[in-house]
């Protein structure tokens, strides 16, 4: 099955009827779920990454697993705060065997994203620029949870960066809009590397499945049918990433995020960011603030008006819970 659409939104309003009408598999780790196998995606407006479905606040913890990956770790402290559940697949209640962090910058020493970049400017033509992230090892030792990712490959074509994504398995509705955001966030930061601009970027899914109710952990299925009958969905373009080499800019961002959750007192504004990525030390402020009156302060300060719908559901559901007192860690 291939979907082609401008947006992350305009996919799934595609995909999940088909796995909807898809028949039932069983016998999956996680319950039983409806599969379709061999699924290619394609979204030509890649910043158009940010979906509806994640107005019940899951920019922040897409943010999150972004930083996560960008922190070169796979700490279970950085990331339960943003995603509780990473909790159950650590195997030794510190880090987490399959996060990417390692696996991108520190695989058996080699930092392949550097790897690609380089190869990328010794030869913008080449089809070698791939990223392995699925290990020989991953089979071989006893691990419950391994990567659902394989590999990502950048192509260098007609001054603009495509990229490929290869997936043994998604989860269609927590995971892919995670996905989609990380890894196109991923090609624009190496496309800003690079000097050039972003092409179309493209999913390609072993197994995409969407999982049943019938574990009482899982309601994807509803959800699923629920956003399908909504039907359009208004568009939502992140901003362009500035010009630039952006690792410096995104140091800043992660170095915020421990002075945020150590409850330093920081102003975006005072650090000499750009307002892009001040934008996104914000996000990260209001994902930890426990009170509305901050979150609309906050709010205030935001340069792009396309995170408002998230931060008033952010602000909606601090208010409904009762929310008061200084700024801790949001579980």
């Amino acid at each position: 099955m291939h979907l082609a659409a401008e947006t992350l939104d305009d996919v799934l309003l595609k995909l999940y009827p088909q796995l909807l009408a898809a028949p039932l598999a069983s016998g999956a780790t996680r319950g039983a779920n409806r599969e379709i196998l061999g699924t290619s995606i394609q979204i030509t407006k890649p910043r158009a990454r940010l979906s509806r479905t994640e107005t019940r606040g899951r920019p922040f913890s897409a943010l999150g697993e972004l930083l996560w990956y960008l922190s070169k770790d796979n700490q279970l402290a950085f990331i339960e705060p943003f995603i509780p559940a990473y909790r159950k697949e650590s195997e030794d209640g510190v880090t987490v065997y399959g996060g990417y962090g390692p696996r991108l910058f520190k695989q058996r020493g080699h930092d392949q994203i550097a790897n690609v970049l380089a190869k990328l400017r010794e030869r913008p033509a080449t089809r070698k620029a791939v990223v392995q992230l699925f290990n020989a090892e991953d089979l071989s030792e006893p691990h419950d949870e391994i990567p659902c990712t394989t590999t990502l490959q950048f192509l260098l074509r007609k001054s603009k960066l495509e990229m490929i994504v290869t997936m043994r398995s998604n989860d269609a509705y927590k995971g892919l809009p995670h996905d989609v955001f990380c890894f196109t966030m991923l090609q624009e930061i190496l496309a800003r590397t690079l000097g050039c601009e972003m092409a179309s970027y493209r999913h390609f899914v072993g197994s995409m499945h969407l999982y049943e109710d019938a574990d009482g952990d899982r309601n994807d299925r509803t959800a699923a049918m629920r956003f399908v009958e909504e039907g359009y969905q208004s568009q939502v373009e992140m901003p362009a990433m500035p010009r630039g080499d952006p690792w410096s800019s995104i140091e800043q961002v992660l170095a915020a995020l421990e002075k945020i959750r150590a409850q330093e007192l920081i102003r975006a504004t005072d650090l000499g960011l750009d307002p892009y990525w001040g934008d996104l030390i914000r996000m990260l402020q209001i994902f930890v603030a426990k009170d509305e009156r901050t979150i609309r302060t906050l709010q205030q300060e935001m340069s792009s008006a396309c995170y408002k719908d998230y931060i008033n559901n952010r602000a909606y559901r601090s208010r409904k819970k009762g929310r008061s007192g200084p700024n801790g860690v949001s579980r």
